[in-house]
């Protein structure tokens, strides 16, 4: 017998429409190419996806096309979140910082159809195009007044492209498994690869989202998502905010602006925002050189990376901030876990707390966890014993698009291999310890490039660091941390081995410290350990 309850689809639409009725008058402000602060309301975004859902409509694709963005985070790339997944299109969100070769072979895999994009990401199209033969029409996210000059031969501006739409159109209805976004992963070893959410999975990693285990939002919420929106769909923010009448500030291109990042902050009476380490190494940098802080800002949600115990301590002892470690993949539409402390911790001392603070937390309710070895076999959750991650749940992807065949990824049945190695403590507490093709084997144990990473970062004069394994003939891989100082009196490799005395274990510290200006990073922000390797192949240490 089954429940006798109403079967609404759970469609991406419906987020539109409630935030429309309900919380119309909250408002979006936007940096852009054509406005340096645009503002206006939920009212005006969604009449305008609607005009957007129109025009696609009239245009007739079939379901399920692929319909490509290049841009920043703002208003107009909002609407296209909206209008395009709300008629049955899919929404591909495209990183612009990708290699050309990248792009290139991410829009032809999609067979993408139309992309919008900003101004500023013209030049870079122009250059590719002729290399992308499905792709028909470019819509710039700018008015007549401000189109740039151009090459391309299909080319429009975006508010000239929906101007005929109807603002009043009405969202069709479909199965809510149905695609609804598309987001390549960063491809650093192969291909990138395609992840295809569902509107059923996005509103439930939304709904998800917004419990108290997770950000939460509310209307008294101001949220700044400095996480890109061609990154996981910026985490769900721009569907889980409308939930709930939250207030949005997008920041465009300014992202990794400490200066202006803080200042809409300020402005807009930011009380919680999200993005990746680097982010906030950069605001903390810039608060920090100018000797400002935060009237507003509460909490943060910090993500793609391990979050140095340095960034948590310094804004929660400088600021009062409260940083709310994740951690997630493109693969689970993000969120996977975040760092909440329960109840029974709250006597700990500062630096207790600080220690529990560093782990990526307790998965959410939605996502199951657990850690193998080598052979399969499940390892306990007892705080020490490690293993490969691996994860289910509603927003996990079960394949990958457009690959036929079952990926590496997903062998053991009904499971995502996450390429992390992680712990999970008996209070459900996992802290990834590294990932799969980074871990540091050295005599057979294994450690943890991550920890090691952290650490350093801790030392006042250091401003970034990685560590990768080099080859040693008595213990297979020594550790080797490369560092960037930071601005001032810069840190020899003996007071930088000297800090990290007692901070890690006695065989973990490193056999050599290097100096660079600048480490590699991936597309979305985080430390290319396959570039590192490759400068640093035929290095020699010292113990070796």
């Amino acid at each position: 017998m089954q429940g006798l309850m109403m079967d609404r689809p759970l469609a991406i639409a419906a987020i539109g429409e409630f935030a429309e009725r309900y919380y119309g008058s909250t408002e979006i402000v936007s940096v852009t190419a054509d406005n340096p602060l645009h503002r206006y309301t939920y009212r005006d975004c969604f009449r305008r996806a609607r005009q957007l859902g129109d025009v696609l409509t009239q245009r007739g694709y079939d379901p399920a096309t692929r319909i490509a963005t290049i841009a920043w985070n703002d208003y107009r790339h909002m609407e296209c979140y909206y209008g395009i997944s709300g008629v049955g299109l899919v929404c591909h969100t495209i990183n612009p910082r990708l290699f050309p070769e990248q792009l290139v072979y991410i829009v032809n895999h999609a067979d993408d159809k139309l992309l919008f994009t900003d101004p500023m990401f013209l030049p870079l199209i122009e250059k590719l195009k002729d290399k992308l033969p499905s792709l028909e029409t470019v819509v710039v996210f700018t008015d007549e007044a401000n189109m740039p000059e151009t090459s391309l031969a299909d080319v429009v501006s975006y508010e000239t492209f929906i101007a005929d739409g109807d603002p009043e159109f009405a969202w069709p209805e479909f199965d809510e498994r149905s695609a609804s976004a598309l987001c390549y992963t960063s491809g650093t070893t192969g291909n990138p690869k395609g992840v295809l959410y569902s509107h059923r999975s996005t509103l439930l990693h939304a709904m998800v989202g917004n419990s108290d285990a997770v950000l939460p939002l509310s209307p008294r919420d101001t949220v700044l998502p400095v996480v890109p929106m061609f990154h996981v769909n910026a985490w769900g923010i721009p569907y889980s905010a409308p939930m709930v009448g939250a207030k949005i500030v997008y920041p465009g291109p300014k992202m990794g602006d400490g200066e202006a990042l803080w200042r809409l902050m300020e402005d807009e009476g930011v009380t919680m925002s999200a993005g990746v380490p680097t982010v906030w190494l950069a605001l903390l940098a810039y608060v920090r050189n100018n000797n400002k802080t935060f009237s507003t800002l509460q909490r943060t949600l910090v993500g793609g990376a391990a979050v140095p115990a340095a960034v948590i301590a310094e804004f929660r002892d400088r600021h009062g901030i409260d940083v709310q470690q994740g951690w997630g993949m493109t693969e689970t539409s993000p969120i996977g876990s975040v760092n909440k402390v329960l109840p029974k911790f709250d006597g700990l001392s500062p630096d207790e707390m600080l220690e529990l603070r560093t782990k990526a937390g307790r998965a959410v309710f939605g996502v199951e966890m657990k850690i193998v070895d080598d052979a399969g076999n499940e390892q306990p959750w007892d705080g020490s014993s490690s293993g490969a991650l691996r994860v289910r749940g509603p927003w996990v992807c079960s394949a990958y698009f457009g690959i036929d065949g079952v990926s590496e990824a997903h062998e053991d049945a009904g499971w995502f291999d996450t390429g992390d190695v992680a712990t999970i403590d008996p209070d459900g507490y996992m802290a990834i310890t590294d990932r799969t093709k980074d871990v540091i084997k050295s005599g057979g144990e294994w450690i943890s490039s991550i920890d090691l990473e952290n650490a350093a970062v801790g030392h006042p004069g250091v401003a970034e660091a990685a560590v990768i394994g080099v080859s040693h003939p008595k213990w297979t891989e020594r550790p080797l941390l490369i560092v960037v100082t930071d601005a001032g009196d810069a840190p020899s490799k003996t007071d930088i081995l000297g800090f990290l005395d007692g901070k890690v274990a006695k065989w973990w510290l490193p056999d050599d410290v290097v100096f660079v200006d600048e480490i590699p990073h991936t597309a979305t922000g985080k430390i290319l350990k396959t570039e590192l390797r490759k400068q640093f192949a035929d290095y020699v240490l010292p113990t070796a």
